[in-house]
């Protein structure tokens, strides 16, 4: 089944200005970013609402709009987790405690702490695989864009991709990070003022939230209130795999360590405004469910009503595209105008997500693989050309991964499995990097990488049939989510317990060495004490903290 759409003049037009204003964007912000520090780091000038914004926009493409609304067709309420405790945890212990270290050793990459803290092997592994995951995760964007086009334009797949990866590389080739930065805050406000009205113009139609829960099974209304068996709720995952895998290990990994997001928290103007950029940012991502889960849940009571026709395309294997469920609310619900303001928030959102993987790419491509490894006296101008070709060249590969997204049921499936692999070991390592001193470099890079290995191949394994899955999930028949869930904490285990085993019997840096990279050998941030109570780090994440614990008691 496939939908097209006809636009009208205004629909056309409003697309046609977005992209005119963030090439021009890209175009202005092109004499600031001919420095290293310009072009990768955004000048480290912002403020902490810039940064904050930039860092959850980053994090805010397919992964979230498409992806989740369509996650919560498929699971329903369970698909919050992935907001809350999947998230903002992580997102505050950044900010307290590991931004300090990062900000503080005036890095250009996290791959760049793990040289300064261990040694070059342990930071060329972690930017190789690092490197790979931001193509794969391009990927997913460049697919939802495409998506995205062919169902509201009826244009060829192709043409859709290349247009897409076209643009994406153009104004991030000429601005860097600061161009990045920029777009990305424009795209968050489109966002909300594009894809706001789905969620609430369904509710109505149905009759208030009550009702469209009401229309949902037992097993697809509460948090946690059915996670004590995995046959009580629709992700088939307990409260130990959500607590475990998702809110400590997959969330930690990722909101920690993954350079795609904290390189916009180094771009802050001093280390206060660093730390409080994820801590801001933890507000707006418990408010995005308002539109995501939302707009999820009265997908599945419209596709369970026969009298509504609504039904999702079809997928590759003839099964139905969650991923489909956001665009065909928007057609269903705006007219002529506001459907172009709609087209318009979902490609902003998959391009934010999309440029944050290629600022994140060329970053380390060229400072942790290409000045490492091919040319260590590289000039400073020299590496901004090669942060440019390296743009290029990251769309390149990011259309080829594309059609590997093609495969899968639902984007957040395939972007956990690349999570549980990369970040969740990468956690382990720069949670015993930073706060144990004794943690050494034989011992990180040997975990590290045993980590990464473990977890791939219980990922591989079960899919070629040479290992049951139940034997890592203590699950009958887990899903796909589950095992994702579970590797990534057996990854997280193996990588922890090796690198403890190994630096206790091999010898690790002197204090000297560490100074500034290690809790205990860090100057304290005393920045925030002259800005006040409302300018502490502090004060804001706990408030935050109260919010997630309301959230959670309300939905349970």
């Amino acid at each position: 089944m496939d939908l097209h759409i006809a636009l009208g003049p205004i629909d056309w037009l409003i697309i046609a200005i977005y992209f005119i204003f963030i090439l021009g964007i890209g175009l202005y912000l092109k004499r600031f970013a001919d420095t290293g520090e310009g072009f990768f780091l955004g000048g480290r000038s912002n403020s902490a609402w810039v940064a904050g914004l930039a860092f959850l926009s980053a994090n805010l493409g397919a992964l979230e709009l498409l992806g989740w609304t369509g996650g919560t067709v498929k699971y329903g309420m369970y698909a919050a987790h992935f907001y809350w405790i999947g998230a903002i945890p992580a997102m505050i212990f950044l900010g307290l405690y590991m931004m300090p270290f990062y900000y503080n050793s005036r890095i250009h990459s996290v791959p760049g702490y793990l040289k300064l803290r261990f040694d070059e092997r342990t930071r060329i592994l972690n930017a190789i695989s690092f490197a790979i995951m931001t193509v794969l995760m391009s990927g997913i964007n460049l697919y939802a864009m495409a998506l995205v086009l062919r169902t509201f334009l009826g244009w060829n797949w192709d043409a859709c991709m290349w247009a897409s990866a076209m643009t994406v590389a153009c104004y991030v080739t000429m601005g860097g990070l600061l161009s990045a930065i920029f777009t990305e805050i424009v795209q968050f406000f489109l966002i909300w003022f594009g894809l706001f009205l789905v969620a609430i113009l369904g509710f109505v139609e149905i009759g208030g939230p009550t009702e469209v829960m009401a229309r949902m099974p037992e097993t697809m209304t509460h948090l946690w209130a059915n996670s004590g068996s995995a046959s009580a709720n629709a992700m088939e995952v307990t409260f130990s795999g959500i607590i475990l895998g998702l809110g400590f290990v997959l969330s930690f990994g990722y909101w920690t360590t993954d350079f795609l997001v904290v390189q916009r928290a180094f771009s802050s103007k001093d280390l206060r405004s660093a730390r409080l950029t994820p801590i801001l940012a933890s507000f707006f991502k418990m408010a995005l469910p308002i539109i995501v889960i939302g707009a999820g849940l009265v997908a599945y009571a419209l596709v369970h009503d026969p009298a509504s026709g609504f039904a999702l395309l079809r997928g590759a294997d003839g099964g139905p595209d969650y991923n489909s469920a956001l665009p065909l609310l928007i057609q269903r619900y705006y007219p002529t105008g506001l459907v172009g303001l709609g087209v318009t928030a979902l490609l902003a959102g998959f391009m934010a997500g999309q440029a944050g993987n290629v600022t994140a790419f060329n970053t380390v491509w060229t400072y942790d693989i290409y000045r490492a490894v091919f040319n260590k006296d590289a000039s400073d101008e020299h590496l901004v050309w090669v942060g440019r070709v390296t743009t290029v060249v990251g769309i390149l590969l990011s259309v080829a991964t594309a059609y590997i997204t093609m495969q899968f049921e639902t984007i957040m499936d395939y972007v956990q499995a690349i999570f549980s692999w990369v970040n969740a070991p990468l956690f382990a390592t720069m949670l015993l990097g930073m706060f144990w001193r004794r943690c050494t470099s034989a011992g990180a890079f040997w975990g590290l990488l045993a980590g990464m290995v473990v977890s791939f191949l219980l990922f591989l394994l079960p899919r070629l049939g040479l290992l049951d899955p139940s034997l890592f999930t203590f699950a009958d028949s887990p899903s796909d989510m589950t095992r994702n869930l579970w590797q990534a904490v057996w990854a997280w285990v193996t990588t922890f317990g090796l690198t403890v085993a190994i630096s206790l019997v091999t010898t690790g840096k002197s204090d000297a060495e560490l100074t500034g990279l290690v809790k205990g050998l860090t100057p304290a941030d005393t920045t925030s004490e002259k800005t006040g109570l409302l300018g502490s780090p502090g004060f804001w994440a706990i408030i935050s903290l109260a919010v997630l614990i309301a959230l959670n008691i309300y939905f349970w």
